[in-house]
């Protein structure tokens, strides 16, 4: 288990920019093309970690609750599929119809895009407002697999209604905790 570290990207810095691979329809997303209107959502995410297993569900309605009120999804996997088989593109592309992913599902397969991030496990968020500024890197919420706790995302949806409300992030930005990245 990793849990993320809160230094890793100042609140207030710009996105990386990046172009990586949507697995879902083999088309190439670019961050600047496909930020949010109001904001953007870049989460760290894979198909095997008990922690994402665990809220796939929950994230898949969290986005299109969102995606409707103009902030932009974008899942990143970024693991070492020539260990981790279970996260190669074909799979992330099943996954995310299994799950009904409303976002692009893209494939970071250098780990270019995580190590310029800072990210450190899946699954990790990343919200950054309509300029693609930091504006809030936490948890999605306090569930955990085993632990009994209904996954909901509310740490992350206050988060993003605070944005939309053009108000600063009011809610604790507590770091999130799941399977480390799987470094080359």
């Amino acid at each position: 288990m990793a849990i993320s570290n809160p230094q890793s990207q100042k609140l207030g810095s710009l996105a990386p920019g990046f172009t990586l691979q949507n697995t879902v329809n083999g088309e190439m997303i670019n961050l600047a093309s496909a930020k949010g209107m109001k904001g953007t959502l870049i989460m760290f995410i894979c198909n095997h970690c008990p922690y994402v297993v665990n809220i796939a569900a929950a994230l898949s309605g969290f986005a299109k609750d969102f995606q409707s009120k103009g902030i932009s999804t974008l899942a990143i996997s970024s693991n070492d599929v020539e260990n981790y088989p279970d996260d190669s593109p074909e799979l992330m592309a099943e996954n995310a119809r299994e799950n009904d992913y409303t976002f692009p599902y893209l494939f970071d397969e250098t780990q270019e895009v995580a190590r310029a991030n800072g990210a450190m496990c899946t699954p990790e968020f990343f919200l950054y407002d309509d300029e693609l500024r930091l504006v809030y890197h936490g948890q999605f919420d306090d569930s955990r697999p085993g632990n009994g706790i209904t996954p909901s995302g509310k740490d992350l949806r206050s988060a993003c209604e605070d944005l939309l409300l053009g108000n600063g992030i009011s809610i604790q930005q507590i770091p999130s905790v799941g399977c480390g990245i799987k470094w080359k």
